[in-house]
């Protein structure tokens, strides 16, 4: 049985106006956080998920119903997100190897919604602490970071994503990591 979103997808293309709403309706707050933790920027974000839809509209016909469908439309969003990251001057490399650290995880480093109202101000403190670090990182390592972490995406639904091999994705997310930590070490 096809996915809700493949159906959507055919009608869609068939020009059921209606089904590409549902689309557009069932993705655009994911695209958007995606975009803007990728961007750190508003208008940018909105920009490229308008420009995510735009090319999923112009090329529903290129989708193959056999692979999932949030793995195309998150590969869109993402290519356009790296897209304008690259035209960015970049500020620094982090290209060198990374030693072996114990301690935190992604994971721990990024905080849950069981917020108390006791702690929410300094979970607050700490989210925006940590999503201003994950702003800094370079893009190659953002990108997976974001895809890992933020929207919870399984290495190789990553690697589908980026067309990347899983090794390639365990590696950077490593250093994401690594340089995450030794930024936050300094902060927190």
């Amino acid at each position: 049985m096809k996915s809700l979103e493949a159906r959507l997808a055919r009608m869609a293309l068939k020009g059921d106006q209606r089904a590409f709403e549902e689309i557009v309706g069932l993705y655009q707050d994911k695209l958007y956080h995606l975009a803007y933790r990728m961007l750190s920027n508003r208008q940018e974000a909105e920009d490229a998920v308008q420009e995510t839809f735009l090319r999923v509209y112009n090329n529903l016909e290129r989708y193959d119903d056999t692979m999932k469908f949030s793995t195309w439309i998150y590969r869109i969003a993402t290519n356009l997100c790296i897209d304008r990251l690259r035209k960015r001057k970049p500020s620094y490399s982090l290209d060198a190897e990374s030693n072996e650290y114990e301690g935190l995880d992604g994971y721990s480093m990024i905080p849950s919604d069981n917020r108390t109202p006791e702690s929410e101000t300094l979970q607050s403190e700490t989210q925006s602490i940590i999503y201003q670090a994950m702003g800094t990182l370079p893009a190659k390592y953002k990108t997976i970071m974001i895809l890992r972490y933020l929207q919870e995406l399984s290495l190789q639904e990553i690697g589908d994503v980026l067309g990347m091999p899983v090794t390639t994705i365990k590696t950077r997310v490593h250093r994401g990591r690594e340089f995450l930590r030794k930024k936050l070490e300094r902060v927190l």
